[in-house]
């Protein structure tokens, strides 16, 4: 592939690495790369909101939909308190700081003890925008347009390539500041196992115990030897996730947050962090103070790496982990897939540090794909470890009988 016109860029610290020359194109050096950090003993993955992208609003596709909502309705109450929030910002489209103009205003109006309309308004443009955000969230898989179908299909792809590895190789660890279910959905369809924190049978508790288990299979009937399932992921949803509530009922004696079926909004249950900038304080309190020491934890296991994909280090509760992990850990090396040429980050010269971003041309067309989408990635970039080819053909023409004729 000519790669002239070609605008990829690849970094080790300040370091560019296409710049070194060599036989081999751009492209491969960083497939080349990749592969060899998948050897590493420990892999682990941050995504953010990007690898929903399409399917899930941006956060400037968030903001006005919530503002064309609010300013279809009737109430003027509303429209003058958005405006008068928006009007005063830096940024006119942050819903960040929208709502977290909104969560300090109402904790003022609740600190003076009345019950004023200025705070019954403040409630409902808070619940208007929060409840929008979840139904953005809460995708109908079973009802898909063609921008979910590309973003699910990617997920599956994701799966299929990464879930099944050297059993004498640590699991995957996937971590993830998203709320949406694309992941769970993925894995289900592929028959992946994973551990994301919950247990139980009708119902479901978080109990953070359970990222120190794993799956494994006995391999002999006769003596007490096992070995670990390869096809197993530990998923950490980091901002909670749409189908999580409080159990207010006590069903479970010792932990209160509960994994449901079918997603609902209930403003006084739903467990997820907003946009918002006192996020970082809300995320010190359960589940989310177990999830983001399990963070910390991994990223401190010697000879790991961590894929960044679709983060724009927006999060500074998670950036001062990953900084942590570079202070601590020499042995870790973090490879971050996304343009993020305006962060602190970015002007590190930290060997350990890689950086790949850019655009490459459609051979024999003016289309360009940009590298760093999760689509790309996943496609052209990550190495296939895929086992699923190596599995017996006899349990795969059982399952084929099985679906055809039993269940008719």
């Amino acid at each position: 592939m000519n790669m002239e016109n070609n605008n990829i860029n690849f970094y080790q610290g300040t370091t560019n690495l296409i710049k070194q020359g060599g036989p081999k194109q751009p492209l491969e050096q960083i497939k080349d790369r990749i592969s060899e950090f998948f050897n590493m003993k420990n892999v682990h993955f941050l995504f953010g909101s990007g690898t929903s992208c399409n399917a899930i609003p941006n956060m400037k596709g968030l903001y006005d939909a919530v503002r064309k909502d609010i300013y279809s309705q009737n109430n003027k109450n509303l429209k003058i308190e958005l405006y008068s929030i928006i009007k005063n910002l830096k940024t006119k489209n942050n819903l960040e700081e929208i709502l977290g103009v909104l969560y300090s205003h109402r904790n003022y109006l609740e600190g003076k003890n009345e019950n004023n309309e200025t705070l019954e308004t403040c409630n409902e443009l808070i619940d208007k925008i929060e409840t929008l955000i979840f139904n953005k969230l809460n995708v109908d898989f079973s009802n898909t347009n063609e921008n979910i179908d590309i973003v699910l299909s990617t997920y599956k792809n994701f799966y299929s390539k990464i879930a099944l590895r050297n059993k004498d190789l640590s699991r995957i660890n996937i971590f993830t500041t998203n709320n949406d279910l694309f992941n769970e959905t993925a894995l289900d369809s592929l028959n992946i196992h994973y551990i994301n924190g919950f247990t139980g049978g009708i119902n479901k508790f978080f109990n953070p115990a359970l990222f120190n288990y794993t799956f494994a299979k006995r391999m002999d009937t006769s003596i007490e030897k096992f070995e670990p399932v390869e096809n197993m992921i530990y998923l950490y949803k980091m901002h909670g996730s749409i189908n999580w509530i409080e159990d207010t009922e006590n069903k479970n004696k010792f932990f209160k947050t509960k994994e449901i079926y079918e997603p609902s909004r209930d403003n006084d249950k739903n467990i997820l962090i907003y946009p918002t900038p006192i996020k970082q304080n809300k995320s010190l309190g359960s589940p989310y103070v177990e999830l983001f020491r399990e963070f910390q934890k991994k990223l401190l296991d010697p000879h790991s790496v961590l894929f960044i994909i679709g983060y724009s280090f927006s999060d500074e509760h998670i950036n001062n982990i990953i900084y942590q992990a570079l202070a601590v850990n020499s042995t870790i090396n973090i490879v971050i897939i996304n343009d993020i040429s305006d962060t602190d980050i970015s002007k590190s010269n930290d060997n350990r540090i890689f950086k790949i971003w850019g655009e490459i041309k459609k051979e024999g067309t003016e289309v360009t794909d940009k590298i760093h989408f999760f689509n790309y990635i996943v496609q052209n970039l990550l190495p296939n470890i895929d086992a699923f080819k190596q599995k017996d053909k006899s349990i795969e023409q059982f399952i084929d009988f099985y679906n055809e004729n039993l269940l008719k």
